[in-house]
This record gives structure tokens, sequence and C-alpha cells, in this order.
């Protein structure tokens, strides 16, 4: 999922999964990324590149999402909606709208941090994707934010405050600086970032709705305008749907480039990088392949870095999540275990609600691959009692997952259970069958289309008849097959989620433990580098 650096072109999208909303600046030679993470903690993700192309995953600025305990159950399309990554006197900054909340910001003297708390810049409903901007020229400070008609009953137009220049407050009311219902044809106006270039005020703002939407530029000589307006990236004839929302950032030898997402589904907002252009004489910007999204591209002009991309394999040293992993909901102490050895050590955590895993707090994710895959950990169930249980999920709002379970005899069996989209309990998707010594290596094999293929292997040679053989030696052919083909879906904002969850129904006492072992993603399918 990495790029060669010695292939001339480079091929999108460059991040091939879920990385919705992106946000993008340069410091330097270093190229850094944000984008949402809605109910997930930590959030705010921070990645890191030095080509545009290749990018790895360095870090979250939110620890925990406040309030907290508002927070302390999945609230999957609440929380980090569009953040804006900016640099300004000597800090980064990120600001982001809590659609329930308002405007928060926080700040840190380094990309890996210390990040501050979250600082609640303007209280509200409704108030999103909110972007700062520090005039240079003027020294005056602005912001500009979208409205979720969910939560305010308005939409489709863009406010512009002045800002107190420590991005602490907002210096006035507000006021509508874009109408989009003054536009003929526009709708869902959202996703502005602004910028200061060539004695205009700039704001990128996607319209159209996230499917089939496109790309907007705004520009005015006075910050509260008039805005005149363009599309300046659409799908046209290519088969990159809604391409919009993004980032405009400049090389160090001047190239400019655009980065957004494309709606994929199963698969969430995979990132594009298009090549972009300012037209002569001051003229309005020109992204991709004269407004039309690119698929492969020449390289930015910038020097060669080794192939990267965000981690997804883990061996869970010392018992630590890699960065890769986010959970539903805040985390509590006592989830997970550290430890001398690998492998992630989860607590059977009791819950009246073992009957639906998008209603638990304690699974944790991290995001499906954009290209088909097969995914596969090791499980042990250790010591515990009955109804304990724990495995490999691919959730949304219709989820299955496979793992084990401990019955009333004490013995282990592996389950196969599934969960519809209007269904508010799991069914079983396949018969238990019994898995010796409490162990198993649980597999998804996950195609172009996000359906998945569930199987196992518990080292149980008595079932040879139902032994599918894989081809590539993994388990020496001992997977079998389970249940139906499971078609992956999203949730309202958010693409599926590979996830790892151990629980176990109300009771009182210890109710065991699951390790996990050998996290590993094989992509099935590699395209030409990128």
């Amino acid at each position: 999922m990495s790029a060669d650096p010695a292939e001339p072109v480079y091929r999108n999208p460059v991040l091939d999964a879920d990385w919705s909303d992106p946000d993008v600046i340069r410091v330097g030679d270093d190229f850094y990324l944000t984008a949402s993470s809605f109910g997930r903690v930590p959030g705010l993700p921070l990645l890191h590149s030095r080509d545009l192309v290749n990018w790895t995953l360095v870090g979250h600025a939110l620890q925990r999402l406040e309030p907290e305990s508002e927070f302390a159950a999945p609230m999957h399309d609440c929380g980090v909606w569009a953040p804006s990554l900016r640099h300004h006197d000597g800090r980064f900054w990120i600001f982001w709208g809590d659609p329930d909340r308002g405007v928060f910001q926080v700040n840190a003297p380094e990309i890996r941090g210390p990040w501050t708390r979250p600082h609640l810049v303007k209280a509200g409903k409704g108030l999103i994707d909110p972007c700062p901007l520090w005039d240079d020229e003027t020294g005056e400070a602005y912001l500009v934010h979208a409205w979720a008609k969910s939560r305010s009953g308005v939409k489709n137009r863009l406010t512009g405050h002045r800002m107190h220049p420590h991005g602490t407050e907002l210096l006035d009311e507000g006021k509508v600086i874009v109408d989009g219902d003054r536009i003929p044809g526009w709708f869902t106006l959202e996703g502005p970032k602004l910028h200061r270039h060539d004695g205009w005020f700039w704001i990128f703002a996607p319209a159209g709705g996230v499917e089939t939407g496109w790309q907007g530029a705004f520009r005015s000589r006075a910050f509260f305008g008039p805005y005149e307006e363009k599309v300046v990236l659409e799908q046209k004839d290519t088969d990159v749907n809604g391409p919009h929302q993004g980032g405009w950032v400049r090389t160090p030898s001047g190239e400019d480039w655009f980065l957004h997402f494309q709606q994929r589904g199963a698969y969430g907002r995979v990132v594009h990088l298009q090549p972009m252009r300012w037209g002569s004489g001051g003229g309005w910007p020109v992204i991709g392949d004269d407004g039309a999204p690119v698929a492969e591209h020449r390289r930015p002009d910038l020097p060669p870095q080794p192939p990267a991309a965000p981690a997804t394999d883990d061996d869970f040293p010392g018992g630590r999540p890699g960065r890769q992993w986010q959970w539903t909901a805040n985390p509590r102490d006592g989830w997970a275990t550290h430890h001398s050895a690998d492998g992630l050590r989860l607590t059977c955590v009791r819950t009246p609600d073992a009957h639906d895993l998008r209603a638990l707090p304690n699974v944790l994710t991290q995001r499906l691959p954009g290209t088909p895959c097969t995914v596969e950990v090791d499980l042990r169930l250790d010591d515990g009692e009955p109804g304990a249980r724990a495995g490999l999920a691919v959730l949304g709002d219709a989820y299955s997952w496979i793992g084990l379970q401990r019955g009333p005899d004490g013995t282990v069996r592996l389950v196969h259970r599934f969960a519809e989209t209007v269904a508010d309990q799991e069914r079983d998707a396949a018969p238990p069958r019994p898995a010796p010594g409490g162990r198993a290596r649980l597999r998804v094999d996950i195609d172009a289309g996000a359906r998945c293929r569930f199987s196992y292997d518990t080292g149980d040679t008595g079932d040879t008849a139902n032994t599918a053989d894989t081809g590539d030696g993994a388990g020496q052919g001992g997977f079998r097959p389970s249940g139906q083909v499971f078609a992956a879906t999203p949730w309202r904002w958010v693409g599926a989620l590979l996830g790892l969850v151990a629980l176990a129904p109300t009771g009182q006492g210890h109710a065991g433990t699951a390790t996990f072992t050998q996290f590993r993603i094989r992509i099935q399918e590699k395209r030409a580098d990128r």
C-alpha cells in the first residue's frame, strides 16, 4: 500500500482507507495531515509525509473526548468533525467542530505534542468544520465555520468571525459571508478552508454532498465579502465520485497540490492527491486535469522517500496496541493489561450489551483497508466463567464477528455471529464448533466489494472434510470457512472498522481475559505502486 519512490508517477488514492475530511499543512520540509475521528479515541490522527504520497501515522492530538462522561458510550457519528490544521507563531493548531457542543481547539509546540486540553472557542449546536486564519498582512485573525442542519436547523451557509490572535475566543457574533441558497444549484455547502493568497481571501469549500458533490472556491478582497464562487473540481467523466473537501498545500519549490476525499461506501472516505495551479493573472485555482480528478500523475517535485503507509500489523509489544488502534469511546482503566511480553491482553468486560457489539465502548478498532485483503489474528481465551467471549469483528451499521466463547460446562467453543442493520441483537452465523485448548487463529478475507468471508483454524485435525486450502500455506491448509458471505457496511459518517473485543454478560467478579497475538493484514491484490 506504499509508493515506490523510483516510479515517476503516483496513483490515487494515496491513503486508501477512511481518513475522512483531510486537512494538510507544510512546515519546513515536512507535511502533516489530520482527519475526522468522530467518536473514536484517541482522536485527531496526525500523519506525516515528506513527499505527499507516502504517509505514516505519528500520533494523535486528542487523548480523550470531552466532556468525558458523555463519551463513555459509543457515539459513532458525533465528536470530532472536519478538523483544520494550521501552524502559527511556532505552534501547531487544530480547530474542529463538535456538532453538539461547538468549536474547539488544541495546540502544541511540536506535532507529537504535548497538546493542550480542548478549549471551547465558541459554544453552540450545529457549529461544524471551523477553520482559522492568521492574516500576516494585517495581524488580524479570523475564523469561518459551516452549519449542521441536524442540530441547528441551518445548513448551506458559511459564517465568518473575527478571532482573538491567541485563538482562544471570537470577537463578534459572526456574519454569514457565503449563503449557498443564493447560488443557483448549490446545496450542502460545508467544510471551508480559509487562506490568504495574492491579495484575496480564499475559501475552499465543498458542496453537493459527500457522494456526488464538488469542490468550490470563493474569493473576496475583504474577509466579510462579497465573495465570488467557482467550481474547481468535480467528477466529470471519471470514476471518482464526489471529489471534494480537503486542503491546499505548497511545496518548497512552489508547486501547489490539493488533497481531498472520495466516499467509497464501507471503505469510508479515501484520500486523493491532485495537482493544482493558479490561473494566470491572479486567477482561480485549477485542480486535477482541468477540474477533473486524476487517477495518476507525475510525482511532486520533492526528494524521493522510502515507501511508507500507516501501520496495520501489530504484535502488541508489552500489551500495548499500536497507534493505528482506537477505542469506540473513552477507555477505562483495566480494559487492557500491560505486561512484559507480546500480545494484547483484554479483560472480558461485563456488560448488559453483550448481545450487540455496536453498543460497546471497549471495542478496539482500526480502519478497514480500501483494497482486497486478508486479516488474521491469534486468539486465546484464558481463565474465566461461562459466557466470557472474544473475537475479531467487522463493524458497521451491520456487523459480524468470529471468536471464542466459554460454555456452561467450562469448555471453549468457536462461535460466529452477526447482526443486521435493523436488528437489536446478534444471531449465530454458523453452528458453534469445538476449540481445543481455548485457542484459534481467526481470518477474514475481504474482496473488492467489501464482502467478508470468515474462517478459522483451531488446530483440530478431526474435521478434515471441511478444511479450506487457502493456497498460501497459512495454517497448512487448516482454515475452515464459517457462515455466509457478509457484506461490510459503513456507519453514518464512518467506514467499516476492524475490531478486537472481549466481553462477558453482567455478573460479579472477574470474568476472564483474552489474549490476541500476531495481528496481520495482507493485501491480496497489489496494484502497480502509487
